[in-house]
């Protein structure tokens, strides 16, 4: 039998200066994609356990 863990991390950042919501969000990803912003064990929120 197999079995789904899914843990949901989660954090607010707040991005201002931006004139926009979408330059905000395009900042925020490069920031995340750049290792900039790394979520970890304190930003967890949710767990779901389900089988396949």
């Amino acid at each position: 039998m197999k079995l789904v863990i899914r843990e949901t991390l989660e954090r607010i950042i707040d991005f201002e200066g931006y004139e926009s919501k979408e330059e905000a969000l395009a900042e925020l990803k490069r920031a995340y994609e750049n290792e900039e912003v790394v979520l970890d064990s304190d930003d967890f929120v949710h767990v779901e356990f389900e089988a396949c």
